[in-house]
C-alpha cells in the first residue's frame, strides 16, 4: 500500500491563473467590504457626542475609532497581498461531500423550531421555550436521544436564565413559571 496524498507544495493551475491577472475580484470585494465597514465605524464614531466622566476618561469614541482604523489597515494589507498573488487555499471539506445538495428538510425544520420558540417565549417563558428550542434543534440535526436532548436543553435554559437574572440583572420572561423561578 502506498500513500496517495497529493503534493500541495506547488500552486494549483487555477491559482496561477488568478496570480497572473493580479488577484481575484471576489477577494477585492471582501477588501472593499472591510474598508466600507471601517469607514462606517469612523463616521459613526465621529458623530458620537463627547461624554466627560470621571469614571470613563476615554469616552465612547475610542473603541469604534480604533476598530475602524484597524479595519482600514487590514483591508489595505489584504488588497496588497491579493495583488502580489496571495491566494487562499481551496475548501476541501474533511468528511463533507461538496457536491451534495442542500438538505432543505433540515433547514425548514430548524426555521419552524426557531419561529415556534420565538412565538412561545412570552407565554411559556424562556426556560420552557429554550428547552424546546435546544431539544428541537438537536433532533433536527440528527440527535435521536429525545430525553437527553430535553434534559440538556433544560440545564442550558435554567443556567442562562439565572446567569442573566443574577449575573447581569436582566430578567428573561418566566412565563407560566413566574412564581416558581
Amino acid at each position: 500500500m502506498s500513500d496517495v496524498t497529493p503534493d500541495r507544495t506547488h500552486p494549483q493551475p487555477a491559482a496561477q491563473d488568478v496570480e497572473t491577472r493580479g488577484g481575484d475580484r471576489a477577494q477585492y470585494g471582501m477588501c472593499a467590504a472591510l474598508a466600507g465597514l471601517g469607514i462606517v465605524l469612523l463616521v459613526n464614531s465621529a458623530q458620537l457626542a463627547p461624554v466627560a466622566s470621571s469614571n470613563d476618561s476615554l469616552g465612547p469614541r475610542v473603541i469604534p475609532t480604533v476598530l475602524g482604523i484597524l479595519l482600514l489597515v487590514v483591508s489595505v494589507l489584504y488588497a496588497v497581498d491579493i495583488h502580489r498573488g496571495g491566494v487562499g487555499a481551496a475548501d476541501e471539506g474533511e468528511d463533507v461531500d461538496l457536491g451534495a445538495k442542500a438538505d432543505w428538510k433540515t433547514v425548514g425544520l430548524l426555521v419552524v423550531i426557531f419561529a415556534l420558540s420565538a412565538a412561545l417565549m412570552e407565554p411559556l417563558g424562556w426556560v420552557i421555550a429554550g428547552t424546546l428550542l435546544f431539544a428541537g434543534c438537536a433532533y433536527a440535526l440528527g440527535n435521536r436521544h429525545i430525553v437527553r436532548g430535553v434534559l440538556v436543553g433544560l440545564a442550558i435554559s435554567l443556567g442562562t436564565f439565572y446567569a442573566f437574572a443574577i449575573g447581569l440583572g436582566v430578567n428573561l420572561p418566566a412565563g407560566i413559571l413566574q412564581g416558581i423561578l
